[in-house]
């Protein structure tokens, strides 16, 4: 599991990216990969899935 931070979610859109701890780096994540409710700066743990459009988190979960 990686972890990072939630930089920005627009709910009417349905998507937003989380800024990954280890790398530093955006990754772009998709309502349908949300375990739980997410808002701007909460701290989540997640997975990367990789397909032909790049990499996007799945599993999202809020963290401590």
């Amino acid at each position: 599991m990686e972890t990072g931070t939630i930089k920005f979610f627009n709910e009417k859109k349905g998507y937003g990216f989380i800024v990954d701890d280890k790398t530093e780096k955006d990754v772009f994540v998709h309502h349908t990969g949300l375990l739980d409710p997410v808002t701007n700066n909460d701290r989540v743990t997640f997975e990367i899935s990789e397909d032909e459009r790049g990499k996007k988190a799945i599993n999202v979960k809020k963290g401590e």
